[in-house]
């Protein structure tokens, strides 16, 4: 992978017809959705039609069969419309990998095309009431009967959970300890026993629609198992790294867009005769914020570049996920503080993003997980 990856013409084309694609199709809408607290299908079938969805997929299956730098801009460009965007990022390259390395032939043919055309739409249950991020303590049990697992359990915290049409479910289809005997399951809409309980009313993240789960005796067939059965623990730690950095990525987004907005109100606001931006103190407030923003990109950018060369930066990557979700959050208050009291009226940006980015030092793993898988991986723990 060249360093300089950006500069590629091709690359700088794609962003190019995405920008303007979102300036069309998302931007003019994105309020009423936070208001609906939903992106509606239509969006969906629009990013799929112009090859905005999963767009590494192999194009047999109908994929363009690019790299990853694909994704890459598709995960800047929609964050910049709003962080309730993050669930095409989940679907693309957090949630369809995982068929396209475990799946079947039968399995990709059946469901891949419509994940990238948007006519599917994709989510991973995985946490539970009560596990947090403990993914080897879930209890949702699958027994195989026949040609099918039975599935009984409840999993929260489900992003895309109502709008999601294939659901991938971790569940123990062996009842040990730990992580082992966790398998994955590919559950569809309408299947008996499987039920969306309840939207989730969040503080923020608002039109990126989050759901509880239930398995009530839910008939799976067999044949949508993911993978090896008892292997769904290897699978999940495999796709971790590539989940983390687009949490990065989406977080360094967002701290560089408070930083912006920061700025250009500190310019146009006047107290006391002059801007604000000319009072020290705020002026040294927002050059602190640009070199906090400055350092995650750097080495967000170096992550990214060994992340498409295939090596193995877990370290790295656990690092960048819980110190630029963090760096994200005090730029963001920093950024409304320099609003005052305008930075709490809904009407300015900056209170979106106050909202908005709070949950990322949670999902995707916790910064107390972070710092403890790095603690591990260099002899502390």
């Amino acid at each position: 992978m060249n360093e300089n990856w950006r500069d590629n013409q091709e690359i700088r084309i794609f962003r190019d017809s995405l920008r303007k694609f979102l300036e069309k199709e998302a931007i003019p809408y994105f309020n009423d959705w936070e208001e609906q607290r939903m992106i509606p299908r239509e969006f969906w079938l629009k990013m799929g039609k112009n090859g905005f969805l999963c767009p590494w997929v192999e194009e047999e299956y109908g994929g363009l069969g690019v790299g990853f730098e694909y994704s890459i801009i598709i995960s800047e460009e929609t964050m910049k419309v709003g962080a309730g965007m993050l669930g095409i990022a989940l679907h693309s390259d957090m949630v369809v990998p995982y068929i396209a390395s475990y799946g079947t032939q039968e399995q990709k043919r059946r469901w891949l095309p419509k994940c990238i055309t948007g006519e599917f739409v994709t989510a991973i249950a995985m946490s539970e009431p009560g596990t947090g991020s403990d993914l080897a303590a879930i209890k949702t049990t699958s027994v195989r009967a026949g040609d099918f697992y039975i599935v009984n359990g409840s999993k929260t915290f489900i992003s895309n959970g109502l709008c999601s049409d294939i659901v991938v479910v971790a569940c123990k289809t062996e009842q040990t300890n730990g992580h082992k005997g966790i398998s994955l399951l590919v559950v569809e809409e309408g299947t008996p026993g499987f039920q969306r309980s309840r939207k989730l009313k969040k503080i923020g993240l608002h039109s990126q629609d989050t759901a509880e789960f239930i398995f009530q005796d839910c008939r799976i067939p067999a044949s949508n198992l993911l993978g090896e059965e008892g292997q769904g623990w290897k699978y999940l730690m495999s796709k971790l790294q590539q989940e983390r950095i687009i949490v990065a990525l989406e977080a360094q987004i967002m701290a560089e867009g408070a930083l912006q907005l920061a700025i250009d109100y500190s310019k146009s606001r006047t107290a006391f005769g002059k801007s604000i931006s000319q009072f020290q103190h705020n002026a040294f407030k927002v050059a602190e914020m640009a070199t906090e923003v400055k350092i995650g990109r750097q080495f967000l950018e170096h992550l990214l570049i060994n992340h498409m060369k295939g090596k193995d930066v877990v370290t790295e990557v656990s690092m960048a996920k819980w110190w630029i979700t963090e760096m994200c959050n005090r730029v963001v208050y920093q950024a409304q503080q320099l609003h005052g009291g305008y930075g709490y009226m809904e009407e300015y940006e900056i209170a979106r993003y106050f909202r908005d980015t709070r949950a990322q030092t949670m999902y995707a793993g916790s910064t107390e997980i972070m710092k403890q898988i790095i603690a591990k991986k260099i002899g502390l723990l």
